[in-house]
């Protein structure tokens, strides 16, 4: 479903113009009855590690941001 709005009811409803873009629906916000601008979700990518080659690194492994035990005893002073 679109849904057509003019600039002023879009500023004092834009939280909930939002929600209803994120839930799918296009939302067209219009300038003196002229279609402007469209307001839609932007899709979610996952954030995944890479590494970027600057170091010539091809391989992170998936202990990469686990804590190391010695180091947290050592700032924590337990030992």
């Amino acid at each position: 479903m679109t849904r057509t709005v003019n600039i002023y009811e879009a500023k004092t409803h834009l939280s909930a113009l939002v929600d209803a873009a994120e839930r799918g629906e296009e939302v067209i916000i219009a300038k003196n009855g002229v279609a402007k601008v469209r307001l839609t979700a932007i899709a979610e990518s996952p954030r995944e590690r890479k590494p970027s080659g600057a170091m010539k690194i091809t391989y992170i492994a998936e202990d990469f941001d686990d804590s190391d035990e010695r180091i947290v005893r050592d700032f924590e002073g337990l030992d």
